[in-house]
């Protein structure tokens, strides 16, 4: 099974200066080849792949010579990951691949010889680089990725492979639905509400005076470098305190329960709301549900979602009665059929809760037995439309999955 370990560096003032110089090369490689895959389209109608683009570096090695200092399978791996992203950007994947520029997120990547110690990495050309090795590696290293974010931080993640083989997951056990919003940030069905921390918010004033003084200084000169960084920093304590907060309450859910269910929501649809743009986007639905997933895999647990377009809200998970119009200002209701009280919220949790057991029974009956809630008939003639279609299209073994990959960059930091 892969797994992904993100550790902190601290390299010294030379080793930073390698790493700048390694960051810049890779950057450069990458805007070259899809330079040249587009010039290459637009010239004879056909593109090139990862390894085609790969046999011209011994080529630009002779006219660039300081792409020599640079480790020859960081440079080789650059031009993988661009037909990787082309091969994502035709399945519909991802956008179009962009090009790289010195400012952002600085990353490259070593596919093997990198051994890792208990307080530093050895890196080729590089050297011994300390680091804070959190938790025990165990494991054959697969790949490596050394990033540096806006902040001048730098990490390192360790992709690892265990030897073991993922837990079978099993239905028996405690199950919970959960009900994800705004003024709580989850209701789940046993009745837990966990409020929204509202971490864009709270810092909302002091990032707005950083920004301020970003933007009265003049461009090219050093003061607005360092301004920059100031800016950059209020961003990564908002972004720190985001991913503890969702790491640890997805940590708790999947502890305490064997089958969770959540919504697939639209994020990206719920943002055109101009009204609740912001408070979706700092929320960060997106980012729980992916925690929630990649972490029941881990631990032989299920993860299920329901369709968007279930009447969760709206059905009455007594008597299964379902009302036509439900405002959102409405936060309690009374069903007119069996004459019970609801919490919107609660009985929206319970109902998603009945429903992923329902289609669970319905896909795999014959592993394990229900757990609580299966027995009921659930309001599966609800679920979801016929008539929309669902794309059902993954990643090519090519490229790492979801739950691994994304583990790498939410252990620590990740951009707002």
């Amino acid at each position: 099974m892969l797994k992904v370990v993100k550790v902190k560096l601290y390299p010294d003032t030379q080793q930073q200066q390698s790493l700048a110089q390694a960051f810049g090369s890779c950057r450069w490689l990458w805007n070259y080849c899809l330079n040249l895959i587009n010039q290459t389209y637009k010239e004879t109608g056909k593109g090139l792949s990862g390894y085609e683009v790969k046999k011209i570096i011994p080529q630009l090695k002779k006219e660039y010579e300081w792409l020599t200092l640079t480790y020859s399978q960081c440079l080789q791996q650059v031009c993988l990951n661009l037909g990787v992203a082309f091969n994502n950007f035709f399945e519909k994947r991802a956008k179009y691949p962009r090009f790289k520029f010195k400012h952002g997120k600085q990353s490259i990547q070593y596919p093997q010889n990198v051994k890792v110690a208990d307080n530093h990495l050895i890196l080729p050309k590089i050297g011994e680089v300390s680091a804070i090795i959190h938790r025990p590696i165990e494991g054959k290293v697969k790949t490596v990725t050394i990033s540096k974010n806006c902040s001048n931080q730098y990490f390192a993640a360790i992709l690892l492979d265990d030897g073991k083989d993922k837990p079978l997951a099993s239905k028996n056990g405690k199950s919970v639905g959960i009900d994800l919003g705004l003024t709580h940030f989850a209701v789940t069905s046993d009745g837990s509400k966990f409020d929204n921390p509202r971490i864009l918010t709270k810092h909302e004033k002091n990032l707005k005076l950083r920004q301020q003084q970003l933007s009265r200084k003049q461009k090219g000169s050093n003061n607005r470098v360092k301004a920059r960084k100031k800016v950059a920093i209020v961003h990564r304590k908002i972004t720190n305190c985001r991913e503890d907060f969702l790491h640890k309450l997805s940590r708790r859910i999947v502890n305490e329960n064997q089958v969770i269910v959540v919504e697939n929501l639209n994020v990206k649809g719920m943002m055109q709301n101009h009204k609740l743009a912001k408070s979706i986007h700092q929320v960060g639905w997106g980012m729980f549900c992916t925690m929630l997933k990649y972490k029941a895999e881990m631990s032989g647990k299920i993860y299920q979602e329901v369709d968007r377009f279930f009447p969760s809200s709206k059905t009455c998970h007594v008597c299964l009665n379902q009302v036509g119009s439900l405002p959102l200002n409405v936060r309690f209701w009374t069903c007119d059929n069996c004459q019970t009280r609801h919490d919107r919220d609660v009985n929206a949790a319970i109902n998603l809760r009945d429903e992923g057991l329902r289609i669970l029974t319905s896909q795999s009956p014959q592993v394990g037995k229900p757990a609580h809630g299966a027995g009921s008939s659930g309001t599966g003639d609800k679920a979801c439309r016929p008539d929309v279609s669902r794309s059902k299209g993954g990643r090519k073994k090519s490229t790492t999955e979801l739950s691994v990959g994304q583990e790498a960059y939410t252990l620590t930091v990740r951009s707002v």
